[in-house]
């Protein structure tokens, strides 16, 4: 990992071994590469690897963490920085660049001297060439996606065509969609569908500004590859899609008919993922319409506000949700899938109910829960063996582990057939009726007997992937004259260890290595035997462990034997060859397995958290997004409840539609508020996923999407100002979220003065509440904004209807005395007092240190006209408009703003 890994034991790194003659040749090749800022290169020198250049700078600061570890590679003035690189330092870069980072690229080349040919190139949505080392000694825990967008301004308005391809389960998927100026639909779709590098076209139209997409695409931790224009054509796509489309080509022809702006994006994926030079794929993936309303929408500030992925940074796996709820015991199946669960939850009232159900049959029925755990854990990766399969790789190895895997599933059924609760129905809908069309003879009964048939099950003891000689008669002639050599060469072992005068294998041993056949004995036998050794054997060397010699009978019995292999070896890869063709033929029946199986999992694992924490979770009721409330008693956060040390004191959080849908909750810092706004977040995200949550009990009206602005995070790290990014995130609210979505704000206004703060806070929730109108959780230091919901300035009438509710968090049990002190102190020295302070008698003084005050009416014109101008913004065509009609624009609302202030205190001060 990034920041772990230092110099070797020692401090010794692989020595870099080139003679000038070489230096010179590699140094002239080198500078002849194509400039590529985002590609690592590395140069495999058979024991050890090689980085050079701004790479070899690279690798020595983010791996070894010194500079020390560069050397010079030719002279002083035409040299070149390096760095050499073992395996297992090679393995954890490749790890780090392609399933971490998303900034880079890797290249491996091969070859010496001044010649020298790229092998193998990876990218974080592309990691094919490089799995045997990323999935060597580790589970894959996510399937990356590459997608490719088309954005288009059709008649004033943005469009935005979007095509993915996940190489690892062979699908394809296109979607095009309106989109906003801060193209909120996009970043949630990368969200939802794992998205680890995205398309765009280079020479694209200019009237769409493509810098909020390029954002958003940062923000997500997607890798950008820029591609030509020409890429992005759909000339001869229905042709392509024919070729590698399981099926039938009309489902095809109508999909895609129903497109216009996102063929132009499925041929730049096509394209970019050479999926017709590999034969391999035709006849092998599926293509769907992708629809953005299926999911929950989640944009990257939500993802990390409630952190649902794992950070290197986490001291423990109950840091993240994920880590948290990845109880599953499959090799990498159950991982993948929990992983996508979390950044897709559901919206469909039936469907999240039927996964509680599943998740309620399995944590009343403790026997069913381990009855499943424990033939999971004997489950290999049936998607990665079903990978590695379709390559056509001549090795019997994943055929023989999918069968071994695939034989265990008659064991899952009958596990599920033993239940027999309020669930069974569901079950036999669910699960059983598909292991039961699956397993049958046509099926999965015909590569079972392939297997049987052609591989030597027994000698997989011995760790051998054999192919049985009785499945091939030319390999059974051989084996039989194979057998009849070897018996021979034992005859002559025993009649030699009788002439020499000594015991077969303890004293006289027969190797077979490079030598071909050859007897050993020790040095202290030798001197025994000498004399018949010189007179009648051949003595091929002396070593300190023995004496190797042979005879000319042996000589020829070895020769017959290596002919015979050799021949056998050839006959028997081209029978593996036609075994592992055959039996990719059967992919369907594991990708099924594989689907069915990886569900059991995340659902038994959902109900192995529910039971296994201090306080068991509850199971929420579920009600469609126009009715219902979000009521949750007793609500914990899940990973905050899982750490060590902490007791957790539950929460009642209750949105309510007209008398608490918008909150807004003050306090201390520390006092909770970010905690508590979040977990409200994470209970909703985990009940739609179909998991039990942390409550006494819940009720939970579906949301459409969760938007988050919590914490301005690394934001000046990339450049950008805390306030900045305070108004980017909010901007995406105000423009994506509906009365359906739930909304979580903490401190808004931090970034800037209080005054403009304070201003601002206010406009967006008058915002929030009259016009969004979703469920709106929002913290704030600003305890004057309480005022937002009471009649006429009386903080004991709130407005009718408008569902404001004020709550207050206090961290510690303060004497009453105190917090009085603290209040009337805190009045004096804030820039604003309490609502019903509010009072116009006295003007400020030039010097003076006396507070603002304003009259509620003030206030309220001010915020309101505020808020106009916000939305009159928000609502600007910014991708039609060229820079000088953008200025003119701009002068006139801000003309018109000054002017709407001239009698209004309040708006004075923001100018």
């Amino acid at each position: 990992m990034e920041g772990d890994d230092y110099l070797p034991e020692g401090g010794k790194l692989p020595e870099l071994k080139l003679d000038a003659r070489q230096a010179q040749g590699f140094i002239s090749f080198f500078k002849k590469l194509p400039q590529d800022s985002r590609a690592i290169r590395l140069f495999d020198r058979r024991d050890y690897y090689t980085a050079h250049g701004e790479n070899a700078t690279f690798i020595a600061k983010i791996y070894y963490h010194t500079m020390s570890s560069l050397r010079q590679l030719g002279s002083d003035s035409d040299g070149l920085s390096s760095v050499s690189v073992s395996k297992t330092m090679f393995e954890t870069i490749a790890r780090n660049l392609l399933l971490e980072r998303t900034d880079h690229t890797l290249e491996l080349y091969e070859g010496s001297g001044s010649s020298w040919r790229l092998t193998k190139s990876g990218t974080p949505g592309n990691i094919g060439s490089f799995e045997d080392i990323l999935f060597a000694n580790n589970d894959m825990q996510e399937s990356p996606v590459t997608v490719a967008l088309f954005p288009v301004i059709q008649e004033g308005q943005l469009y935005v065509g979007l095509s993915f391809v996940d190489l690892t389960n062979r699908k394809l998927g296109l979607s095009e969609f309106p989109e906003d100026s801060r193209f909120t639909n996009v970043e949630s779709a990368l969200v939802a569908l794992g998205c680890k590098e995205c398309l765009l076209p280079t020479d694209r139209e200019k009237s769409v500004d493509l810098k909020p997409l390029k954002d958003a695409i940062t923000n997500c931790n997607v890798l950008l590859t820029e591609r030509k224009k020409v890429e992005f054509k759909s000339r001869d796509l229905v042709q392509d899609l024919g070729r590698i489309i399981r099926g039938s080509v009309e489902p095809v022809c109508d999909l895609v008919s129903q497109f216009d702006y996102a063929l132009g994006a499925l041929g730049a994926v096509v394209s970019y993922a050479e999926l017709l030079a590999d034969d391999t794929n035709y006849g092998n993936y599926t293509i769907e319409k992708y629809s953005l309303d299926r999911y929950m929408r989640l944009d990257s500030a939500a993802v990390r506000a409630l952190n649902i992925a794992e950070a290197k940074t986490d001291l423990n796996k109950n840091f993240s949700l994920f880590g948290l709820m990845n109880r599953t015991c499959t090799a990498g199946m159950g991982k993948r899938l929990l992983n996508r669960w979390l950044k897709q939850p559901l919206v469909d009232v039936n469907e999240i109910n039927n996964r509680l159900d599943m998740v309620q049959a399995f944590v009343e029925d403790p026997e069913l829960r381990q009855g499943l755990r424990q033939q999971l854990k004997r489950m290999s990766d049936i998607d990665r063996l079903t990978h590695v399969l379709r390559k056509r790789a001549s090795n019997l190895q994943p055929v023989v582990k999918l069968y071994q895997s695939c034989i265990r599933v008659s064991y899952i059924k009958n596990v599920l057939q033993q239940y027999d609760g309020n669930f069974s129905a569901l079950i036999r809908t669910k699960f059983l009726n598909c292991l039961d069309e699956w397993l049958t003879e046509d099926r999965f009964g015909r590569f079972a007997s392939l297997v049987q048939t052609a591989i030597d099950l027994d000698q997989l003891e011995n760790g051998e992937y054999r192919i049985s000689p009785q499945y091939s008669s030319d390999l059974a002639v051989l084996k039989d004259e194979l057998s009849e050599v070897e018996n021979h060469i034992n005859n002559l072992h025993k009649h030699t260890a009788t002439d020499l005068d000594l015991t077969v294998d303890k004293q006289l041993k027969l190797e077979k290595g490079l030598l071909g056949h050859v007897f050993r004995i020790s040095k202290k036998d030798e001197q025994k035997v000498r004399k018949k050794l010189t007179s009648n054997y051949i003595i091929i060397e002396t070593r300190k462990d023995g004496v190797k010699f042979t005879r000319s009978k042996l000589k020829n019995l070895g020769d017959q034997y290596q002919a015979l292999f050799g021949e056998y070896t050839s006959c028997q890869k081209k029978v593996v060859d036609d075994v592992v063709e055959v039996s990719a033929t059967f992919s369907e029946v594991f990708e099924n397995f594989a689907a069915i199986l990886s569900e059991l999992d995340v659902l038994q694992s959902f109900a192995d958290l529910a039971t296994s924490c201090p306080i068991p979770y509850v199971r929420p009721e579920i009600t469609t997004s126009e009715e219902g409330d979000i009521v949750l008693e007793g609500s914990r956060h899940p990973c905050l409840e899982a750490q060590d040390g902490v007791n957790f004191i539950p929460n009642d959080c209750t949105l309510v539609r007209g008398k608490s849908w918008f909150q807004i909750i003050t306090g201390p810092n520390m006092g909770g508020k970010s905690t508590f706004i979040r977990q409200v977040g994470v209970n909703v995200l985990m009940a739609q996923v179909g998991s039990f949550i942390p409550c006494d009990r819940a009720s939970i009206s579906v949301r459409d999407c969760i938007f988050a602005r919590v914490g301005a995070g690394d934001c000046q790290l990339r450049g950008v100002s805390t306030f900045m990014q305070e108004m980017l995130e909010t901007a995406s609210i105000l423009k994506g979220a509906s009365d359906k979505s739930l909304i979580i704000i903490d401190e808004l206004g931090r970034g800037t003065s209080t005054y403009d703060g304070f201003g601002l806070a206010w406009a967006i929730c008058e915002h929030l509440v009259e016009v969004t109108r979703a469920p709106t959780l929002f913290a704030t230091h600003f305890h004057e904004l309480t005022a937002l919901g009471h009649k006429n300035g009386d903080e004991h009438q709130l407005v009718p209807n408008l569902g404001i509710a004020n709550y207050h968090v206090e961290f510690a049990n303060f004497p009453e005395a105190v917090v009085a002190l603290a209040k009337s102190k805190a009045e004096e020295l804030e820039d604003f007092s309490s609502a019903h302070n509010f009072s116009d008698e006295s003007k400020d003084e030039v010097g003076s240190k006396r507070k603002r005050v304003f009259s509620p009416d003030d206030v309220t014109r001010g915020a309101a006209r505020a808020r106009l101008l916000l939305e009159e913004f928000a609502t600007l065509p910014l991708d039609e408009m060229d820079g000088t009609k953008l200025a003119e624009t701009v002068t006139k609302l801000k003309y018109d703003f000054q002017k709407d202030a001239a009698d209004n205190p309040w708006l004075q001060q923001f100018l």
